[in-house]
């Protein structure tokens, strides 16, 4: 391993910290990373950070404090991830995303950075996802859209445009709503 794995880590045997030609990968303290995980050169995590079993980290990552990776979820690269988020399993993260503090991504997310795949030379935009967010179970969200600080993206709901502060989005495509009164305040991510 050519990393450099924080104090009272534990990492099982088939993960591989360090892939590439880049720098060596830098992990903090009490992390704890699950078989089949691979982590990147150029990537830079926090503290307590978590995953699940077969999770990728690519190049050009930087991962906050507290962060969980839930099982086969990868996160394709030079993507931005706050502190406190917690990703459930198999959460696809692409190229060029910004993901905030004290956010929660419901399993089976899919987020997007290609509005016209393999049609058109265009730029990789991903999603940006605010501070104490929290997107549903299934969402798919589109190419360089805002989910807004505090906004709740319900279970299945494809986002086409930015998602403003404290706002419900619903359905396909997801329409906004008032943020209905037990969604409202912030985001308490435990672990």
């Amino acid at each position: 391993m050519s990393a450099e794995v924080g104090i009272e880590s534990h990492v099982d045997d088939g993960v591989t910290i360090g892939y590439g030609d880049g720098d060596d990968p830098v992990i903090g303290d009490r992390a704890r990373i699950r078989a089949g995980t691979i982590v990147y050169d150029d990537v830079t995590i926090g503290d307590d950070f978590v995953t699940g079993h077969n999770v990728l980290v690519r190049e050009h990552t930087t991962i906050g404090d507290e962060v969980l990776l839930g099982t086969e979820t990868v996160v394709d690269g030079t993507t931005t991830i706050g502190s406190r988020v917690s990703i459930q399993t198999n959460v696809y993260i692409p190229t060029n995303t910004r993901i905030g503090d004290d956010v929660f991504v419901g399993p089976g997310v899919v987020m997007t950075n290609d509005p016209y795949p393999v049609r058109t030379d265009a730029e990789l935009v991903g999603p940006r996802i605010e501070n104490h967010a929290s997107i549903g179970a299934n969402a798919t969200l589109l190419p360089g859209v805002t989910v807004g600080e505090g906004a709740f993206v319900a279970a299945g709901a494809l986002v086409v445009n930015d998602v403003p502060p404290r706002t419900l989005a619903v359905g396909v495509p997801a329409v906004h709503r008032d943020l209905p009164e037990q969604l409202r305040g912030e985001n308490r991510i435990r672990r």
